[in-house]
């Protein structure tokens, strides 16, 4: 289960609220948050390959992503309870 957001608007989507931003990949989106909630352990999001899953260096080292799209990216840490710092990125801004 997702124990916290990083910023207001992916929590804000994740409750069913519009994000004007999102509009073009809701339904991807809404797709790899719910993965990413039901999710009990990293393997789980490994195991789904299409997750393409990768863990981040540089300034999100800590940090792991799922993709969206080509440009939008599912960022969180994983936590002994699950994932926390949630967010939707534009990984190529």
């Amino acid at each position: 289960m997702i124990r916290s957001f990083k910023d207001r608007r992916t929590e804000r989507f994740f409750k069913g609220k519009r994000i004007h931003a999102f509009h073009g990949f809701v339904n991807q989106a809404t797709r790899r948050l719910t993965i990413l909630d039901s999710a009990v352990s990293l393997h789980d999001l490994v195991a789904l390959r299409s997750n393409r899953m990768e863990s981040l260096s540089g300034d999100r080292a800590g940090q792991y992503s799922i993709r969206i799209n080509r440009q939008w990216r599912l960022c969180f840490r994983w936590q002994d309870d699950g994932p926390h710092d949630v967010e939707i990125v534009d990984y190529h801004p």
